[in-house]
């Protein structure tokens, strides 16, 4: 039986990359079952195997497929990008960081790359190359705005500045209205700045339990820990069963609240 030819390759190729961008993951997997089957290959394939592999969180068997691409020059840029988001989401963050460098410097516009890579640099506290890495995917084109000013606005909030992040998530909610993640961020950016009955406003189908936990996790790690005990004792009603988080979190409150009268008790010290 004589291989496929390059022409059949990058046929099927195109089918399955347009069901991944379309989010048709069953038809995907179907297509690439069925290009295993007839024998269909090519490098291109190997990358898409990866990227559906990526899109159903299977992060390990991603990386297996990227690194089977073999030493396809003009698809280098790509395997780079797809096996250091595998190695970011596997937790293997030197290794990420070091193929999403790579990925970005060959190729400026792989924006899911530079996404990617500012992620490492809030994981290392590096904010002014983590704020230059997410303007760079923005830029990018083809560039999901969505994704990338939901992450931009979480790494501002872990600057402590919630305004900022607010702003993002906003922005975010504008290109994808649907977009969970930038809402719930968005909440919590606003419990951050103190807004909690705005943070806690929910609409048909949020989890009003998990809404009020976080809530209520935000005003204890800005010090406000009356409110924090109010908003997580109010999520613990509303799951009508144990809610563990919340019950994690009002721990958390009661420790950070302990910790602050303890040291106003104490003073600092003196030294003679």
């Amino acid at each position: 039986m004589t291989s496929p030819s390059g022409g059949a390759a990058a046929q099927t190729a195109a089918v399955i990359r347009q069901a991944l961008n379309e989010q048709r993951y069953v038809d995907a997997g179907s297509l690439l079952d069925r290009a295993t089957i007839d024998g269909v290959k090519s490098p291109e394939l190997t990358i898409l195997t990866g990227e559906f592999y990526l899109a159903r969180g299977r992060f390990a068997d991603a990386l297996v497929a990227f690194r089977g691409v073999g030493n396809a020059p003009t698809l280098k840029p790509q395997t780079l990008q797809g096996e250091g988001i595998a190695l970011s989401m596997l937790g293997r963050s030197d290794e990420a960081f070091a193929s999403l460098k790579a990925a970005t410097q060959s190729d400026k516009s792989l924006w899911r790359a530079w996404n990617a890579l500012g992620r490492e640099y809030d994981l290392r506290r590096d904010w002014n190359d983590a704020a230059t890495a997410y303007e760079a995917a923005l830029s990018a084109p083809g560039a999901k705005a969505a994704v990338v000013l939901n992450n931009r606005g979480y790494s501002r909030l872990l600057r402590d500045r919630p305004a900022e992040a607010a702003t993002d998530f906003i922005a975010a909610l504008a290109r994808d209205p649907g977009m969970a993640a930038a809402r719930t961020n968005l909440r919590i950016a606003l419990a951050w700045q103190g807004a909690y009955a705005r943070a806690a406003v929910t609409g048909a189908g949020d989890d009003r339990a998990a809404v009020l936990n976080n809530v209520g996790l935000a005003a204890a790690l800005r010090g406000d820990y009356r409110e924090a005990e109010k908003y997580l004792n109010e999520a613990m009603n509303a799951k009508g069963q144990f809610y563990d988080r919340a019950a994690e979190n009002l721990q958390l409150a009661h420790g950070l609240a302990e910790r602050r009268q303890t040291a106003s008790m104490t003073g600092p010290a003196v030294v003679h």
